[in-house]
């Protein structure tokens, strides 16, 4: 299988067997070719070279629709859903079943309440699929590809937005899957999930084949080892404190937002990294943003640097310092038609322009130095970002914060959909901010990542702090005691009965 993207070559010969009823994983570093590959089996992208064999037949699909009559759906890790209708519409969204031209409302009901009693998945099938959060907008895509009766379904990066819990029950459901005789082509960088779920693994590298085999056979030192050809220690080091006199940068009180978050308390301090943990729902997405002006808030203060501020929209907290990554890269983060050089230079256009008007050569060159620091994988400046994989772009989302080095950098998900390398630099740099004395906020549904990083860790429960922890004091059993709400105490704090 052969794909190019301009100059990049995204697969070179690549060889790949998938057997009838098996889960196989398809592991490398960002860039490597797994979501291309997913794709063209897919019907999503036509290949350059090379054939697609299903059931022993040359198919050459030109469009997602000729896959899906095939037996074949994806859920992919960019969501591909109506966001203006129902959740009840985009699960049926090309499988509607008419009568006279007029589509089945009850029978599709009905069908919705099965598959939703199959998976576990509480959503309201009124609701505009446009107001949920990205995990039940994952939950939708599943449910999607499960009502198409797909006999093949590629799942990119499912498990990325949900919680532990929900991410258990997807594996049931796909282990069920398997044993009904589907297939499954799973792409997923979390390799202990890879291991624990695949029947097969294959291993790709800069677009090319590097092995395949049995799980079985496998360990996460030696997927490493196949995947970058080194291995890497992704252990985290001791956070370094911020220094003892290290002023306060970012301070808020009483954040206060109807139905999201309630008295919410905020302090960061220069040279820190603050993490904030807890379930989805709990209110974490919330803080960040009311921190960075994205939604108003109906109560509280927010004072940077001792001043106070009046956050109307995101731009007047661009202007004050305060920088975002957030949860959605293609809805909120990145202009997917543009340039990755525009979107690195779009908060910072008085940079890169004089009298009204942008200097392409200062801005190109602006962006090819940021493109090199984070080792994005790219065909240049001028390529657009939407050619870029997830990780890739994800960097690309990073990169346009560091044109002028922030005062407050708030990370939202920073490291999903992101391979075991790429996590180990992306650490690195917030790590490196840290020690240019700039206050981080990060965001993360992998606690792992929450403890190793963050000198304090805020638990969220419910719109409330519910509880707040120094890195000595902070461990997995006590954050997840004060995100479930159980009658254990946290710091001298009562939690109440989980509901």
């Amino acid at each position: 299988m052969v794909k190019r993207y301009g100059g990049v070559h995204a697969l070179r010969d690549v060889d790949v067997t998938i057997r009838r009823g098996e889960i196989h994983a398809l592991v490398g570093e960002n860039g490597a070719g797994k979501s291309t590959l997913g794709k063209i089996l897919a019907g999503v992208v036509r290949p350059d070279g090379g054939t697609v064999s299903v059931g022993g037949r040359a198919v050459h699909y030109r469009a997602p629709h000729e896959a899906i009559r095939d037996g074949i759906a994806m859920i992919d890790q960019e969501l591909a859903l109506v966001p203006a209708r129902s959740v009840l519409d985009n699960v049926f969204l090309g499988s509607e079943q008419h009568r006279a031209g007029v589509a089945k409302d009850r029978q599709a009901r009905e069908r919705f309440r099965a598959l939703a009693a199959r998976t576990g998945f509480d959503l309201d099938p009124d609701a505009p699929v446009g107001s949920l959060r990205v995990a039940d907008q994952q939950k939708v895509e599943i449910l999607r590809a499960l009502a198409r009766n797909a006999e093949l379904i590629v799942m990119d990066e499912p498990t990325a937005p949900l919680t532990p819990d929900e991410a258990q029950r997807l594996h049931a459901i796909m282990r069920d899957l398997r044993d009904r005789g589907t297939t499954i082509v799973f792409v997923s960088h979390f390799l202990r999930e890879v291991l624990a779920l695949s029947d097969t693994i294959t291993v790709l590298k800069d677009g090319r084949f590097v092995q395949s085999g049995p799980a079985s056979e496998q360990t996460q030192d030696s997927l490493v080892l196949a995947m970058l050809g080194r291995s890497l220690d992704v252990a985290f080091p001791d956070p370094a404190p911020p220094a003892d006199d290290a002023p306060v940068v970012l301070r808020a009180r009483g954040l206060t937002r109807a139905g999201a978050i309630e008295g919410v308390d905020v302090t960061l301090r220069a040279g820190e990294i603050v993490g904030i943990a807890g379930l989805v729902g709990s209110g974490r997405t919330e803080v960040a943003r009311a921190l960075f002006g994205a939604d108003r808030i109906d109560a509280g203060t927010i004072e940077l640097d001792g001043r106070a501020l009046r956050l109307r929209a995101p731009a007047d907290a661009i202007r004050a310092g305060i920088a975002m990554l957030p949860e959605s890269r293609k809805e909120q983060g990145l202009l997917m038609l543009r340039s990755v050089g525009e979107n690195i230079t779009l908060p910072h256009l008085r940079l890169v322009a004089g009298g009204g008007v942008v200097r392409r050569r200062g801005e190109s060159a602006r962006a090819r130095e940021l493109i090199e620091r984070l080792g994005v994988k790219c065909d240049g400046a001028d390529a657009p970002v939407a050619s870029l994989s997830g990780g890739n772009q994800q960097k690309v989302a990073l990169a346009k914060w560091l044109m002028k080095t922030p005062r407050v950098l708030i990370a939202d998900e920073p490291t999903r959909g992101v391979d075991v390398g790429a996590k180990s630099a992306i650490y690195d740099l917030l790590r490196g901010l840290a020690a240019q004395g700039v206050a981080v906020l990060v965001i993360s549904s992998e606690l792992e990542e929450v403890l190793g990083l963050a000198n304090r860790v805020l638990v969220m429960r419910r719109g409330r702090v519910a509880a707040e922890l120094s890195s000595d004091e902070a461990t997995d059993e006590k954050v997840l005691t004060a995100a479930f709400g159980t009658s254990r105490r946290v710091k001298g704090i009562d939690e109440e009965e989980a509901a």
